[in-house]
């Protein structure tokens, strides 16, 4: 089956890689390191299948893929990239390519992706039917708050092309603070529903007994307070995407009508009798493992498979600190935008913002980027000032020098003793149990207040409490 692939790339070091790794195993590989060279090409042979960067010598790869698409349309494309960002692999996937390899790739995927293509093509398959789409609009999804240049990143965008033209159930799993609501909106923004509604809907900030009104509407009279007749989120969303959050908190009984739903494509009011077709796609998302939960019977089993068609997993910021810095110069652009300071990161800061934990993720790193960017005394942000607001994370309320956590911390470092290479496990382990139960203390139990004074939200601190068996209900007084 192996037959002659053209390569475009003007990294002498990539081409020679990706040249030798191909011609292993037995194609036959042309050379070029331009758009005029690989033009050249193509008018005087036939090929296979083609590679090609996008950021070439002499202009970009993706322009005029479509014209070349036309003019050999069996020929698959894959593209390979270091502008890795959702929008080149938007652009990638728009002109029909193949497939798209952001760098740096696996070698062994990338020739394995070729003997695919070269297969289909020798199938008598219209290259790039796995992702052929219409022209997108130009720079499609610059304005998406997606940043993220890391492998793990890389992977979410790619999945995200891949249902942006059918509407195939998503289910987006990650960590509070990870951009789950990001991804959603994403995937209807750049999807063929975008002219249609976005509507979400969190199930856990939603009471039990209101959220099937919420989900599919209420005649009126339907119970008490049902003053008038309420249209539900399904209907608001038909013609686009409803989006809805933390599915893992809903109540059993709404898990059963929304499988109905989702299976029948029909909905019926609360107190109602006649049922509406509704026309949406659903994108669920949790932080969560609803496995267990299905073990204990708190979340259906066909539910789940009804929403978990195409998984997209969402990392958490510790395992992609090689897009913290990219991130905080985002949060800058952003903070400078709602009116605070244009600031910038030296080197030295950004190296101390990528050695944080980043419990709150993503969230948590905006929120100190636009603390930073109001508390900072210059417009460059050095890692003196970051350290100070960091401690200040730390300070219990009514402390606002920290000293009490300071002296507690550093006492028990004095008699930790060894720690092994594992300071940082140890000193969370001795101090999270109680920083929760003291945040508890001072909002008289109140969660919602709890989780402000940590900076945490309100999900992350319940599903901790659970985690470290602490009952809220005990630190509740008549204040």
């Amino acid at each position: 089956m192996p037959g002659h692939i053209l390569l475009v790339e003007d990294d002498n070091a990539i081409a020679t890689v990706v040249s030798a790794a191909l011609e292993d195993d037995g194609f036959v590989v042309t050379r070029t390191d331009s758009l005029v060279g690989r033009d050249r090409n193509l008018a005087g042979q036939h090929f296979n299948a083609m590679l090609t960067d996008v950021i070439l010598t002499d202009g970009d790869g993706i322009d005029d893929l479509g014209g070349i698409r036309k003019a050999h349309p069996d020929m698959p494309i894959i593209i390979l990239s270091a502008q890795n960002t959702l929008d080149t692999a938007v652009r990638a996937t728009d002109t029909g390519a193949f497939e798209y390899f952001p760098k740096p790739f696996d070698l062994d995927d990338l020739v394995r992706a070729v003997h695919q293509a070269v297969g289909q093509q020798a199938g008598g398959q219209q290259a790039g039917a796995r992702n052929t789409v219409e022209q997108a609009a130009e720079n499609i999804g610059e304005g998406l708050p997606l940043v993220g240049r890391s492998q793990a990143m890389q992977g979410v965008f790619r999945m995200i092309t891949r249902v942006l033209r059918n509407d195939l159930t998503v289910l987006i799993l990650g960590e509070s603070g990870t951009g789950k609501e990001l991804v959603a909106d994403a995937i209807h923004q750049l999807g063929h529903r975008k002219t249609g509604p976005f509507v979400a809907v969190n199930a856990a900030a939603i009471p039990g007994d209101l959220i099937e009104s919420e989900l599919f509407g209420h005649e009126k009279g339907a119970f008490t307070g049902a003053v008038t007749q309420a249209i539900g989120k399904f209907e608001q969303a038909n013609g686009g995407t409803l989006f809805l959050d933390e599915i893992g908190d809903m109540p059993a009984e709404a898990q059963t009508r929304l499988l109905r739903a989702l299976q029948s494509g029909r909905i019926r009011r609360v107190g109602g009798r006649q049922e509406i077709a509704v026309n949406v796609r659903i994108v669920a998302a949790t932080n969560r493992d609803l496995k267990p939960m299905i073990a204990a019977g708190t979340f259906r089993e066909d539910l789940f498979y009804r929403l978990n068609v195409v998984p997209i997993q969402l990392p958490p910021l510790r395992e992609r600190a090689d897009d913290i810095g990219a991130l905080a110069k985002h949060f800058l652009r952003l903070a400078a935008h709602d009116g605070l300071p244009l600031r910038q990161l030296d080197n030295a800061a950004i190296a101390l913002l990528e050695r944080q934990p980043w419990r709150g993720n993503v969230r948590e790193l905006q929120n100190t980027i636009y603390r930073l960017a109001l508390m900072a005394r210059d417009d460059l942000i050095d890692i003196e000032t970051i350290s100070s607001v960091l401690n200040e994370g730390m300070a219990p309320a009514g402390n606002s020098d920290g000293a009490g956590f300071d002296s507690a911390l550093h006492g028990w470092l004095a008699v930790a003793g060894p720690v092994g290479g594992r300071l940082y496990q140890r000193a969370l382990a001795a101090f999270e149990k109680p920083l929760f139960e003291f945040a508890l203390q001072q909002t008289a139990g109140n969660q919602l207040r709890a989780a402000q004074l940590l900076g945490l939200n309100r999900n992350t601190l319940r599903k901790r409490l659970v985690d470290l068996d602490i009952n809220p209900d005990q630190f509740m007084t008549d204040r």
